[in-house]
């Protein structure tokens, strides 16, 4: 026990203990690759000597317009290079990066903006209503605002506020990065899409953030130079950590604003995209694209895919068209991705829907996790038999500070010690988790639980449906029973009547969809299906 007493004199210093952060890997990828291609959109191509320079100019031009460590600096961008430098360049000097969904309504926007007590906002020009509108209905002080102009897209500056190019120019390309003394200390501000009540704010730290990137180059497989393409929302969960992570690998991010099937093709044909994420909508773009949509490509491309259980009739289209898909899971409290579906050398032999059924297993934890696992209501762990149901539990660095100003969530978040996930799961016999439904998504008919992800797994198997979601109809007999409402591809067809029974084929009867609609699913920015919105129709047919 010696070695292991302070009385040894071994100890923390500063030769063995720097305070981990994310930050680091843009430093070193500039001192390593100054010269390799780190940034591209349109007509843009930015090396990682020129990004690391922008970024301290950004740290800079902060710090001269009184942003002090600890100050919270937001941004409503899409997935453009100003983002992408906004997160180095807020924690460079100091500050706390809050980035801001594009979609949110004005109410939700004036109250993140007085919640998170933003001292600045960038805002991309497209958004300078959203923005204005917001600070004119908020509590307080409003942030004063940058204009992030895209002429490449349409929207060069109005002249009405400072604009960011403008603004980078006066910085210092030389600034002296003000890194973390303590890597618990805030990083990022980002908040829930909070379908009921307000969002909350989710504080990451940089020891999560870092070794978030760190645990997803081995899930991903990753090796130097990856060609990574911005699909997942740089303002959702950070992009699940990836524009911290690509420096690492001094990788080169490509920048997507927007996520349309001739724009992704055009992507993995012209900027040789090798990873990307994305949510199986996402998926479901790619594999129905219009002919004069697609370009050809000869690389295989290697997917993350979350935000829903991917049906495994998406599985089994997307791959053969020359990508290779991994399910995660995770939420923003967790930065993102936490687990993944590991892929096993006994799988090798599995064809068709068997394969695809495995590859929409939701998986065991990534490497920065130190346990996930499915509880039942007394807290213990749920037998690995495939059947029963329990929430999943997150323990692990790559676990949130906690919720901002909000004790009392954030203590029933984490009762019991496990962060408390509200997916609701269960385990096959080799430990790997499936998620069921959202707790609030099981759907109780005639006291069966009810499954609306198995539903919505059965139905994507018919050839005419493109996307469906399946939600609680009340019901007078059985309490609430499935209800689907569903998308059918461009040029198909189906009745009601042809897709109940082609469930029923597939599923017992009391989990068979009591009634399809057939309409545009509402979704939100990051390509999740608003099942809310759904549950309220549900309520009045």
């Amino acid at each position: 026990m010696g070695w292991l007493a302070d009385e040894t004199g071994l100890g923390r210093n500063q030769a063995n203990h720097v305070p981990l952060t994310p930050l680091s890997h843009l430093a070193r990828a500039a001192d390593i690759w100054p010269d390799h291609e780190a940034l591209v959109y349109g007509t843009i191509r930015r090396s990682y000597a020129d990004y690391r320079a922008r970024v301290s100019r950004l740290a800079s031009a902060l710090a001269t317009r009184g942003i002090r460590p600890g100050d919270v600096v937001a941004t409503i961008i899409p997935n453009l290079p100003a983002q992408v430098e906004a997160h180095f360049g807020v924690p460079a000097c100091g500050a706390v990066l809050n980035t801001i969904n594009t979609r949110l309504d004005v109410d939700t926007v004036a109250y993140i903006f007085a919640h998170g007590g933003a001292r600045l906002v960038l805002v991309d020009t497209a958004f300078l209503p959203l923005a204005e509108a917001a600070c004119a209905a908020m509590e307080g002080p409003p942030p004063g605002i940058v204009e992030v102009a895209d002429p490449q897209a349409g929207f060069p500056a109005t002249g009405r506020y400072p604009e960011y190019e403008a603004m980078l120019s006066a910085g210092d390309p030389d600034f002296a990065w003000l890194m973390p003394q303590d890597e618990w200390e805030s990083l990022a501000l980002n908040y829930t899409s909070g379908t009921t009540g307000r969002p909350k704010g989710v504080v990451y730290h940089h020891r999560g953030a870092m070794l978030s990137t760190f645990g997803q180059v081995v899930s991903w497989r990753l090796q130097l130079h990856p060609r990574y393409l911005t699909i997942v929302p740089l303002f959702h969960c950070n992009a699940w950590c990836h524009p911290w992570m690509m420096p690492l690998l001094a990788g080169t991010v490509i920048c997507c604003r927007d996520v349309t099937a001739r724009a992704l093709y055009a992507a993995f044909a012209d900027e040789r995209v090798t990873h990307f994420g994305g949510a199986p909508i996402v998926l479901n773009t790619i594999i129905h694209a219009r002919d004069e949509d697609r370009r050809p490509f000869d690389q295989i491309i290697e997917v993350f895919t979350a935000g829903a259980p991917p049906p495994a009739a998406t599985l089994a289209a997307i791959e053969p068209l020359g990508f290779n898909v991994t399910q995660v899971y995770g939420l923003t409290e967790t930065y993102g991705p936490d687990v993944e579906c590991v892929w096993q050398a006994g799988f090798e032999g599995l064809t068709g829907d068997d394969r695809a059924a495995v590859k929409a297993r939701t998986g065991v934890a990534m490497p920065f996790m130190e346990h996930v696992t499915v509880l039942d209501p007394t807290d213990a762990p749920v037998p690995r038999d495939g059947t029963t149901l329990g929430e999943i539990a997150h323990r692990g660095n790559g676990v949130m500070k906690g919720y901002y100003k909000n004790p009392e969530a954030t203590a029933e978040a984490f009762k019991g010690g496990w962060f408390r996930s509200g997916d609701i799961a269960f385990r096959h016999p080799d430990g790997y988790i499936k998620i069921a439904d959202r707790a609030k998504d099981i759907i109780i008919s005639g006291g069966e639980n009810v499954s609306s992800v198995e539903v919505e797994g059965a139905l994507m198997h018919h050839p005419a449906v493109a996307l469906c979601a399946v939600v609680a109809r009340p019901d007078d007999k059985w309490g609430e029973v499935p209800c689907a409402f569903v998308e059918l591809k461009d040029g198909a067809s189906a009745t009601e009547a042809e897709l109940i029974a082609f469930a029923r084929t597939r599923l017992a009867g009391f989990k068979t969809p009591k009634q399809v609609i057939f309409c545009d699913l509402p979704k939100t920015s990051t390509g999740k299906i608003q099942k809310f919105e759904l549950r309220n129709r549900a309520k009045g047919l």
